[in-house]
């Protein structure tokens, strides 16, 4: 099998609730809903996910508990995320192949069972759009504040040589921002400096250049204030094969924040779906 789709998804807690999301949000909360098609279209048996809000501080976390169930009230931002119910299946055997493959490789990866832990808003903005029927099995990975980005690459590395080897249907979503100097006023964009870096950025991604954006990324991360230093987009471009095809869906502000989707297929996917051209103009 093969990683059947890699998605680069905001989580912005402002589209959380679509009948709230402001306007400027309109193109990716579109670009959502398109790729909840794709979704269907691919089939996926499990979803791994690893989010910039799950912060672990020394260890790398994979949620292997059989069933996320909870309900998330944010404490970053309680008016805008509160009383969120969620309930989706997991993978525990799949969790433990991934566990068992960071520790083979050196890295300091723990299993966790629990079910009263509560998932963060960055895992669940994503998934009540994309999976919004809760039907397929989750896992969720942490994002580590002590490993370097060079540790969450090679982390990366290992999660995609599982999924790669896996006989199941595997979609992996880094859930996270670009640029990430956050300020007060929702309508506000990134800086000209930081957008022009997260176009240059996307663009090898969009070529499908992933060596140079992983060339990039160590100074990009900390010039642009890139969310998680950049750890959730150290993690996508390991897991990520080269000859990938992208597809661009929008870029939206929120705060000061450079929010993308995007998605990563096979060349030879028959997948058949159209893309707004690639821009990363404010609209």
């Amino acid at each position: 099998m093969t990683i059947e789709l890699g998605i680069l998804s905001p989580h912005t807690p402002r589209m959380c609730h679509e009948d709230q999301a402001p306007e400027f949000l309109n193109e990716i909360v579109e670009g959502m809903h398109q790729v909840e098609k794709v979704i269907e279209k691919v089939k996926p048996d499990t979803i791994v996910i690893i989010s910039c809000h799950w912060l672990s501080s020394f260890k790398h976390f994979v949620d292997t508990t059989p069933e996320h169930k909870g309900i998330l009230t944010a404490f970053e931002c309680p008016e805008l995320i509160s009383d969120v119910s969620y309930c989706y299946p997991g993978d525990t055997e799949l969790a433990n192949q991934l566990v068992a493959a960071g520790r083979e490789a050196g890295l300091p990866v723990i299993a966790i069972d629990d079910p009263t832990y509560v998932w963060d808003y960055g895992t669940i903005v994503p998934l009540r759009y994309l999976i919004p029927n809760e039907d397929i099995p989750v896992i969720d990975l942490s994002v580590t504040w002590a490993a370097s980005l060079e540790e969450t690459y090679a982390w990366g590395q290992q999660i995609g040589k599982v999924l790669r080897e896996s006989d199941k249907r595997i979609m992996f979503i880094s859930s996270g921002a670009l640029s990430h100097n956050l300020v007060r006023g929702p309508e506000m964009m990134p800086s000209l400096s930081e957008q022009a870096l997260d176009r240059q950025f996307l663009d090898y991604l969009h070529n499908n250049d992933l060596s140079s954006a992983w060339k990039m990324l160590p100074q990009y991360a900390k010039n642009a204030g890139v969310e998680s230093g950049g750890r959730h987009l150290a993690a996508l471009l390991g897991v990520l094969e080269e000859s990938k095809k992208s597809n661009y869906y929008g870029y939206g502000q929120s705060s000061g924040s450079g929010n993308v989707l995007m998605t990563f297929e096979p060349l030879k996917s028959k997948l058949n779906h159209q893309t707004p051209s690639h821009t990363v103009e404010a609209k």
